[in-house]
């Protein structure tokens, strides 16, 4: 089993908001939120799905929102 590729304690409240910005309100997949944060923020990881799903997982979690019920899912 793979560990999580994002540590939630290097999340910030603003990227959290950016990637809940991505995932929920412009319907980013897990790769397209994966893209768009390699690209923002400089991570090697590229389109990455489980990148980008560990991302909205932790960002979720950075909000005390669940990120397995609306609106990230």
């Amino acid at each position: 089993m793979m560990d999580n590729t994002v540590d939630p304690a290097t999340i910030t409240p603003e990227m959290a908001v950016q990637v809940r910005t991505w995932r929920v309100d412009e319907e980013f997949s897990w790769r397209s939120v994966a893209q768009a944060a390699s690209d923002l923020w400089g991570s090697g990881w590229g389109s990455n799905q489980l990148f980008g799903e560990d991302l909205c997982v932790a960002a979720a979690k950075v909000l005390g929102e669940d990120p397995h019920q609306e609106p990230w899912n």
